[in-house]
């Protein structure tokens, strides 16, 4: 069966159609999860409102664009959309922190140390720095998605950079320590 026909298919609530689009997507939209949710338990629960919202919606889908890419932003809004509701944005200050670039040395620290501590900065500042750095969204767009200023998403932003550098540096001078 093609990927439209399988489409189709949801659009009419076939459940064999939609379990078999939740086989075929369920991996790649549960890494999109499991970079916006604070664990992997939360990301299997983000995953499987996805689903619900991707059922619910996918009428709204019309065959123009990437059906992966619809899928990946109906996930990724799903999940800010839990964040916006927990109002994990209402203290924040906007006063724009100097922002400091992230060197990271891949024999030093590995990919899977690098986005556990991402996954562990808090909600406000992993949302902001995986929309910006990993995903490529502008501030103004950021600030559109997660109902904020532009300048809140700069200073998130930079904030969270500074938390991933004191870390990272924290990280190296223990392996350095260790290494004596």
């Amino acid at each position: 069966m093609s990927l439209n026909q399988l489409i189709e298919k949801c659009k009419n609530n076939d459940t064999k159609a939609q379990g078999e689009l939740y086989k075929l997507f369920s991996g790649k939209l549960f890494s999109t999860c499991l970079k916006y949710s604070r664990n992997y338990v939360e990301a299997e629960d983000n995953l499987q409102d996805a689903f619900l919202t991707i059922f619910s919606k996918i009428e709204q889908y019309k065959h123009k664009g990437s059906f992966e890419g619809w899928l990946r932003r109906v996930t990724v809004n799903t999940v800010l959309q839990r964040y916006r509701n927990e109002k994990v944005f209402d203290i924040i200050n906007e006063n724009i922190i100097e922002d400091v670039e992230v060197e990271v040395d891949e024999d030093e620290v590995s990919v899977d140390y690098l986005l556990q501590i991402i996954q562990e900065l808090p909600d406000r500042y992993r949302l902001v720095f995986n929309l910006y750095a990993l995903d490529g969204y502008s501030h103004k767009d950021i600030a559109e998605m997660l109902k904020i200023t532009v300048g809140t998403s700069k200073s998130n932003l930079a904030r969270a950079r500074q938390i991933l550098k004191q870390t990272i540096e924290e990280h190296n001078e223990k392996q350095n320590l260790q290494s004596l």
